[in-house]
């Protein structure tokens, strides 16, 4: 398993941009759904502005995504 660094919600969203994800909809709270039209996947991103996403988070929304994690890094 590759380690994940700290990341900022900012940051994964500028990746998942990368990826062809487009904002859906904005879900309870700070939290913000992303939607691939062509993979027809959904993440949803807690956006906590100033806060690093525990790495248990990260790991999962990468497993959302359908993307390999190195490949997500690399974006």
């Amino acid at each position: 398993m590759t380690k994940l660094p700290g990341m900022k919600p900012v940051q994964v969203i500028r990746k998942l941009k990368k990826g062809g994800f487009v904002f859906d909809r904005q879900a309870k709270g700070s939290h913000e759904i992303w939607y691939n039209p062509v993979t027809r996947k959904r993440v949803i991103v807690p956006n906590h502005p100033g806060k690093d996403i525990p790495q248990k988070t990260l790991r999962s929304m990468i497993t959302q995504s359908g993307i390999p994690v190195d490949d997500f890094l690399n974006l």
